[in-house]
């Protein structure tokens, strides 16, 4: 189930793009009170947009401006707007997304074509084990993607080793939907009580919330450690709610495919310009064929990097390589430069640490310092020394490290919303 525009040559996808931004752009000439401003302020007319080119001349839209604004984004008067949803709110207050009758349409197009992406058939059957309430779009994309695709969703929703693994061995599931962190926790569950892994029928996991690769794609230790105990195939996957996309691996497994009939996707610099192949850079989007809250020039906040060779599966379209970080969260620390992804990649080497919670704040002198709050039955010098010593070898540099009780981590990991656990406070 290849969409055959995503077979095309790049400078068809290119083209077929093209067509689709102009179309956007009248639309949100139309309908759009926030880029009905923006057009004018900056007189921009939408027939000057033309190539993809173009969008340069186009400001840019920020998750602040997004949550400042955010019902003048809207297209569509509120009685056609069926689901409301609000984001995590990780990087600042929650924004509300509407959905129209549409929108939900295409949510199950995208979610259908990411499932199939990752080799998900219509004989499979999916076992969902994140909420599916609790205004997540996730959730709902998952159900919606697999009856699109023709698969069976069994809702079993987060948390709790024993149902999972009751609803696995009764209902004989091909793929988990799962935080890759959460399977770690079902093997454990599967040793202490004489459970199988390796013979309970689980072909893959489709991965959400944690990254399972370096940035050259080689599985990171986090995914060791779940390989070296459970044979299965796991698959990454980036989305987020304003977008309401995703960018999902294929059997290659070289990052998450692009699907250009639903996103317009730009890696840009500082400066709002483009990086060179290769670089990092902020994931700046542009939606296509959402009807309730387009987005034009959407900076995500999110730090990765664009590969444009091509696939093994037959896909010609832009891949995205593991997250590198949130800028937001990017820190300057005794001259090097740090995201957190790192230091959760370090502190999954080892097995002592149950649980973490790393801390951003300024000091008295006002620069970045790090904090990282660790929950572990072994709060020793031995193994705190190691811990520092690692992060020196890969990080070149050692954060303020403090063992805690399992308690209190888990209660700063906790969101508001209690959808996904927080491992990064930023206090800056």
């Amino acid at each position: 189930m290849i969409p055959e525009i995503e077979k095309a040559s790049s400078e068809r996808i290119k083209v077929f793009q093209e067509g689709k931004l102009k179309e956007l752009m009248v639309y949100l000439q139309e309908n759009s009170p926030y880029y009905q401003r923006l057009f004018e302020e900056y007189k921009i007319e939408p027939q000057q947009i033309n190539t993809l080119e173009d969008l340069n001349k186009i400001p840019t839209t920020s998750k602040e401006q997004l949550q400042q604004y955010n019902d003048d984004f809207l297209c569509v008067p509120k009685s056609k707007i069926v689901d409301f949803v609000t984001t995590s709110g990780t990087l600042g207050e929650p924004v509300t997304v509407g959905q129209t009758d549409a929108d939900l349409d295409r949510l199950a197009y995208n979610e259908a074509i990411s499932f199939a992406c990752a080799g998900v058939e219509p004989d499979d059957i999916l076992q969902l084990t994140t909420t599916l309430d609790r205004r997540f779009m996730a959730g709902l994309a998952y159900f919606l993607g697999a009856r699109k695709l023709g698969a069976g969703i069994i809702r079993v929703g987060a948390g709790i080793p024993e149902l999972q693994w009751d609803t696995i061995l009764k209902f004989k599931p091909t793929y988990l939907i799962v935080v890759p962190s959460f399977l770690l926790k079902l093997i454990q569950y599967a040793e202490q009580n004489g459970i199988d892994v390796n013979a309970s029928g689980i072909k893959g996991a489709i991965c959400i919330g944690e990254s399972l690769r370096n940035q050259d794609f080689s599985l990171n230790i986090l995914a060791n450690k779940i390989k070296s105990a459970w044979d299965i195939e796991l698959y990454s996957t980036y989305a987020s709610t304003e977008m309401s996309t995703a960018f999902t691996e294929c059997h290659a497994q070289q990052g998450g495919h692009q699907h250009p009939e639903l996103i317009i996707v730009e890696v840009l610099d500082d400066n709002e310009n483009a990086v060179p192949a290769g670089a990092v850079g902020e994931l700046t989007i542009t939606t296509l064929g959402v009807e309730a809250m387009p987005l034009l020039r959407f900076k995500t906040g999110d730090m990765v990097v664009a590969h444009t060779s091509n696939c093994s599966c037959g896909r010609n379209t832009i891949r995205l390589g593991p997250l590198v970080g949130r800028k937001k969260q990017m820190i300057k620390y005794k001259g090097t430069t740090l995201y957190p992804p790192a230091m959760d990649n370090l502190l999954n080497d080892f097995s002592e640490v149950e649980s973490h919670v790393i801390e951003i704040y300024h000091n008295s002198i006002g620069t970045d310092e790090i904090g990282i709050k660790i929950a572990t039955d072994t709060p020793t010098d031995r193994l705190l020394q190691a811990i520092k010593d690692h992060f020196r070898s890969k990080l070149r540099v050692s954060p303020k490290i403090e063992f805690c009780e399992i308690k209190i981590v888990q209660e700063l990991r906790m969101s508001k919303l209690g959808r996904k656990p927080v491992t990064v406070i930023d206090r800056r």
